[in-house]
């Protein structure tokens, strides 16, 4: 492809990582799955907070969706601001914000103070992974792209996997404000360190800051994820009395209003980046190969955090399995994903993304329509196989999406493209959930009103959800076969002579 060849040759031309290079990435690392750890955390607690601060479910629900929207807001400005500001610049700052907020959700007295804290939390944790990602493509020779990029799905996989189960004994043991307790003095030696040893890595522009897009951006994506959570979240708050607050209601009107913006957004960052003013910059998409990609990480995220989010609740209201042993259900696939993605990385740059993708999301799918037909009766150990063989074929995908994507483009477009792929990702795992839980909510609350028991009640329930998940799988499954990799990611590491 052509998009790979301009400033590929001669940027490149190393065989093997810069140590300096290698220094910042595994400080990237470590800030990455420090913060995707504490994001993790968050889900199982709610309950615990709600009781300890006297909060009705809906406001306790918003230590979460208060973090979701922060991130929907700040992500898509990191093409930007990685172009702008040097690696050092961002880094210090990302990691002192998220340290702040941890600080602040530790000491907090009540729920403003703490919402305020998951708020700033949240503004350093969505810098983190662009900046991870855009370094990544900066430093790593192409060749070996696959290989450090595992590492990165190593990250994404095994916070999420310690998270819960470490947030599940913390709560068990010690109280709620230890979750923050414990993550806090890592985010301060990472902070620590990375003042004394991060370098910076790529060159900076003087673009503007266009005040406007940064306004539409923040209306449009958050808009939209507030909408989609309103959808997912907000089961069991219909039944109150009060019929101004039915969050399928609010969540219309937010999903059409971010919407409607984003269109209004499009239309500016097509305008401004004739001038390379773009906030965020749209021509990523006239790679096919990138486009293809994010495509389908859109679709293995929605079917990922739906998921993962339906589990559980299957797991404790229809199987009745208590949190602490649907958490251990969920750990060996969540670990052994991690675990496989260097090894997926190797695979990748020897044979390219096809060998992996193409299976991978077959084995998703396949995963997703296994679930399609679990009943109250389901043993464990089956659901915990599937889960672990389903955690596989993410690792399978995940890799090979992430490399092939970033890689078909153009050096100077890889902050915009990162920006692109962890905000549509973002929003994917927002629509996954939404579309999940409120089909499993509203067949629950249907079997109940008609005297069902929960268990029985939310068995169909949960079918209808992993079914329509699996369906939307096969899509993923199908634009696999299109993925090609990148050229200059080819067997020769040195430039490939265009």
């Amino acid at each position: 492809m052509t998009s790979t060849d301009t400033g590929a040759v001669g940027a490149h031309q190393q065989q093997e990582i810069d140590p300096k290079g290698m220094r910042v990435i595994w400080l990237l690392l470590v800030a990455a799955f420090v913060a995707i750890l504490n994001e993790t955390t968050m889900g199982i607690a709610i309950p615990h907070l709600n009781a300890d601060l006297g909060l009705a479910p809906e406001l306790g629900q918003w230590l979460t969706s208060a973090f979701m929207l922060t991130m929907a807001v700040v992500i898509p400005t990191t093409g930007f601001l990685l172009q702008r500001f040097t690696t050092r610049q961002i880094f210090l700052a990302a990691m002192t914000a998220f340290s702040l907020g941890t600080l602040v959700c530790l000491l907090a007295p009540g729920f403003v103070t703490l919402l305020a804290g998951r708020v700033i939390q949240a503004a350093g944790t969505g810098v983190m992974m662009p900046l991870l990602m855009t370094t990544m493509m900066n430093v790593v020779p192409p060749h070996s792209r696959g290989r450090m990029m595992g590492r990165v799905g190593l990250v994404i996989s095994l916070a999420p996997a310690i998270g819960p189960t470490l947030s599940g004994a913390i709560l068990d043991t010690l109280g709620w404000r230890w979750i923050f307790g414990i993550v806090l003095p890592i985010a301060l030696i990472a902070l620590v360190i990375g003042a004394k040893w991060m370098t910076n890595l790529g060159v900076t522009t003087k673009a503007p800051i266009d005040v406007p897009s940064i306004i539409l951006s923040a209306l449009a994506f958050g808009g939209i994820v507030y909408g989609l959570s309103q959808f997912g979240g907000g089961h069991g708050t219909e039944t109150t009395d009060d019929p101004g607050v039915d969050p399928a209601v609010t969540g219309s009107i937010a999903l059409g209003v971010g919407l409607v913006v984003l269109v209004l957004f499009v239309w500016r960052q097509l305008l401004l980046q004739r001038k390379d003013d773009a906030l965020l910059d749209l021509r990523v998409f006239r790679s096919g190969n990138f486009t293809v990609a994010v495509v389908i990480m859109s679709i293995v995220a929605l079917s990922m955090f739906g998921t993962l989010t339906l589990l559980p609740q299957y797991l404790q209201n229809v199987v009745l399995l208590d949190p602490l042993q649907s958490g251990l259900l969920l750990l060996p696939g969540s670990v052994l994903m991690g675990v496989l993605g260097p090894v997926m990385g190797r695979v990748y740059d020897a044979k390219g993304p096809r060998t992996l993708l193409v299976p991978g999301t077959i084995i998703v799918a396949a995963a997703l329509f296994f679930y399609a037909t679990v009943t109250e009766h389901t043993p464990w150990w089956v659901l915990m196989t599937v889960q672990t063989v389903m955690s596989v074929g993410m690792a399978m995908s995940f890799t090979p999406l992430f490399s092939a994507s970033l890689g078909s483009l153009e050096r100077h477009l890889y902050s915009h493209g990162s920006a692109v792929l962890n905000t549509l990702q973002q929003v994917a795992g927002a629509a996954g959930v939404a579309i999940l839980i409120a089909l499993y909510s509203s067949i629950l609350r249907d079997g109940e009103s008609a005297g069902l028991s929960a268990a029985t009640a939310g068995a169909p329930g949960a079918r209808m959800a992993f079914l329509v998940a699996a369906i939307i799988s096969v899509a993923a499954v199908a634009l696999s076969f299109f993925i090609r990799k990148p050229a200059d990611q080819e067997d020769a590491p040195v430039g490939h002579g265009h």
